[in-house]
């Protein structure tokens, strides 16, 4: 992991790992207007070097999630193009319960745990 690959706010981190022919970008802490920039950025270059088959979002670790988050989750997926799968991992009410009330969980790949998004 470069400096690169983790990218710390004062409110929340994004961290990129790699994991075979996956990238998982985990967040923490609150996702929204300060830090959904950050999280864009580390899905562009995902996205741009490879493109992995798998792109996993693991919401786990998020405190809050905004309008600004869910439209990040939103853009990796309609720019994902054919060859990666984005996958998101949401199970708490913090983060699961905005995503049911915007209807999303009906576009976006919703998993409960890292290893079932893995898994598809």
């Amino acid at each position: 992991m470069t400096a690169e690959d983790r990218i710390p706010e004062e409110n929340g981190t994004v961290i990129a790992e790699p994991a075979g022919d996956a990238v998982v970008l985990r967040v923490t802490g609150e996702l929204d207007l300060a830090t959904a920039p950050k999280l864009q950025r580390k899905v562009d270059g995902a996205l741009r070097e490879g493109p992995p088959a798998v792109l996993v979002i693991d919401l786990s670790g998020v405190t809050f999630l905004a309008s600004a988050g869910m439209a990040v989750l939103v853009a990796a997926h309609r720019g994902s193009g054919e060859r990666t799968r984005v996958r998101v991992v949401a199970a708490s009410r913090v983060t699961l319960r905005p995503l049911e009330l915007t209807k999303l969980t009906t576009e976006l790949a919703v998993y409960p745990t890292t290893e079932q998004a893995m898994a598809g």
